[in-house]
């Protein structure tokens, strides 16, 4: 799944200190450094993406997101980000603790299930979706937690987390203004700027 990175840069202060969780193959990453000139890391599990990452020049550090961060000091970046990953973790309300502790502002996107075709497809076949998009079967999918744009907000809510942004996006990343009539039924991609 693609991200919009220029999205996420406009929200990221030049010369900060950045570190993105699942940073995959580092992308977003080596993108941040070149536009907005960031320093920082990158945490990934998957032996491929990490070689890729060090490829590219990105600092990262091999570790399993449901583990935890407290290798991390508190308040010690600027911006955590955690691009498509909130979904495939165990436990994400508390990684969402921890990455408010290391970092002034988080940066978080995840597919929206509450979407109207996901609801369709489920309604249509009585089965999980399966598509280009989401191309896993039930019992093979990364993801673990289905979450809505409501669902995220309500754990906002409980957890006093204050959202500074949020926006919209297609399939492929493309944020439209008619989406935000209704973000949880025709928005596909979620994309947050949290902070305390």
């Amino acid at each position: 799944m693609s991200l919009n990175i220029d999205l996420i840069a406009s929200w990221v202060q030049e010369k900060s200190n950045v570190l993105d969780l699942g940073c995959g193959d580092g992308e977003l990453l080596k993108t941040l450094k070149q536009i907005r000139a960031v320093t920082g890391y990158g945490i990934e599990i998957d032996a491929d993406n990490i070689t890729s990452c060090i490829i590219k020049g990105i600092n990262v550090i091999e570790q399993d997101l449901d583990e935890g961060l407290n290798n991390f000091a508190a308040q010690s970046f600027d911006t955590v980000i955690m691009a498509q990953a909130l979904q495939a973790v165990h436990h994400p309300h508390l990684l969402l603790e921890e990455m408010l502790r290391i970092g002034k502002e988080c940066i978080i996107t995840f597919p929206n299930f509450g979407h109207w075709r996901v609801r369709h497809y489920l309604v249509r076949k009585g089965r999980m979706p399966v598509s280009k998009f989401m191309p896993y079967q039930w019992y093979d999918t990364p993801n673990i937690h289905f979450c809505t744009f409501k669902d995220f907000e309500a754990l906002c809510f409980r957890k006093n987390i204050h959202i500074l942004n949020r926006t919209v996006a297609d399939r492929n990343n493309i944020p439209r203004q008619w989406m935000k009539l209704n973000p949880n039924l025709l928005g596909d991609i979620a994309i947050y700027r949290v902070t305390r």
